[in-house]
């Protein structure tokens, strides 16, 4: 089977990119390891472990994109404010959306919800799909990319998107290069019932073992939910996993200061471990890499699937805007473009966040000191704050078209 350009990953960054391109007139084909399906969504199912914090310009591209109505019909939780203490200190800081004029900033949303919403257009969509195809061979084979699966069977591209995740099966086939190291600390998700309300709030304790976020849910029943990442040390991680629900909940309010009350119920927990990892080169002839497979970052603050759908926005566009030249697709000198506009953002942000948590992690008693004077300074500088809102709403920098505000 022949196909001008395979994406292969259908999560919620490749699927994103298929019908991005598919707005932009370009054919591909999808492939993934999965089947593939959208599953029936229950009101009141248990939330997903596994949740994005989406910006306006997240939000912005799904709206273009035609599944934004697909996640606002299953759960979807604004948010107007972020809380931000230092657990060993008396620093705090406070980001409100009032500040930039806007109504919220952003929307908290289970991973699956995002999914379906997006598989959902792809299914309404001419796209085609490949399900429970999984790659197991790639190759060159002149101009061409030669993929063989699992079962035997071959396709032929002359691109091939890598959109599988941070354990990439394509980067890692390709020979492409990454850095990477760990953080040494892994983090636990869950979703908890708690006696008090969110107020519409994303909370976040950088504790001596590392930051915990409560991140508000849509309410259940009446009942106050949040998703919870606790990022800590694997040994104080193994420890928690190994306590009961009602064990677990108390420690888990005793390190989030009670700010909700107490923590009435825990679902299901998953611990993950935390590993940086960026990609040399994002692209090569014929080859691109775009989310998780280009690039992974701490849970700090939440932006790795909003990078990831930058990465398949501006990447569309590049693509569209070389075809209407008449240039061929799989060309490097094509690909860099999007790597150009990619690159030195996803490392910025990178940077950020590894600064973050190295200053939080310090036991340092002078940078203690100077991480809670700092808190206390920039919480009285408002445009200095207004400045990150609007850089995590995705209201400023080297927007692609489906992000930008018409």
């Amino acid at each position: 089977m022949r196909a001008d350009m395979i994406i292969v990953g259908a999560g919620m960054v490749g699927s994103a990119l298929a019908l991005a391109l598919r707005e932009q007139g370009l054919d591909c084909l999808v492939l993934d390891g999965g089947p593939l399906q959208v599953e029936p969504f229950e009101g009141n199912a248990a939330y997903e472990p596994r949740v994005s914090a989406l910006s306006m310009a997240s939000q912005r591209i799904l709206e273009r994109l035609g599944a934004w109505p697909g996640v606002l019909a299953r759960r979807s939780c604004p948010y107007s404010e972020m809380r931000v203490w230092d657990g060993s200190g008396t620093g705090s800081i406070h980001f409100s959306a009032a500040s930039v004029h806007a109504n919220m900033l952003g929307h908290i949303v289970e991973n699956r919800v995002v999914q379906d919403a997006l598989l959902e257009r792809l299914h309404a969509s001419d796209v085609r799909l490949l399900a429970d195809a999984r790659l197991e061979r790639l190759r060159h084979s002149g101009d061409d990319w030669l993929l063989t699966l699992a079962d035997g069977r071959e396709l032929r591209t002359s691109l091939v998107v890598a959109a599988d995740g941070a354990n990439s099966a394509v980067r890692r086939l390709a020979g492409c290069e990454t850095r990477e190291w760990d953080y040494l600390h892994h983090a636990i998700v869950t979703s908890v019932r708690c006696a008090d309300a969110h107020q519409a709030t994303a909370w976040q304790r950088f504790t001596d073992d590392g930051p915990l976020a409560f991140l508000p849910l849509g309410e259940r029943d009446g009942e106050h939910w949040c998703s919870i990442v606790w990022s800590t040390t694997p040994e104080q991680a193994s420890h928690l996993m190994a306590l009961a629900d009602d064990e677990f909940s108390t420690a888990l309010g005793q390190a989030f200061e009670y700010r909700l009350g107490q923590v009435l119920q825990v679902d299901r927990r998953l611990c993950i471990p935390l590993r940086q990892r960026h990609a040399k080169r994002y692209v090569e002839p014929g080859l691109a890499l775009i989310g998780d497979a280009a690039h992974t970052i701490h849970p700090l603050a939440g932006q790795g699937v909003n990078l990831g759908f930058l990465d398949a926005a501006v990447l569309a566009e590049v693509l569209a805007q070389a075809a209407g030249r008449g240039e061929r697709l799989a060309d490097e000198r094509v690909l860099s473009r999007y790597e150009r506009r990619r690159m030195p953002h996803n490392l910025a942000m990178m940077a950020a966040m590894e600064s973050f948590q190295r200053l939080f992690q310090s036991d340092s008693l002078t940078l203690r000191l100077l991480r809670n004077t700092g808190l206390g300074l920039v919480d009285g500088l408002d445009e200095a704050k207004a400045l990150f809102v609007r850089q995590a709403l995705g209201l400023s920098g080297d927007l692609p078209d489906l992000a930008r505000a018409r």
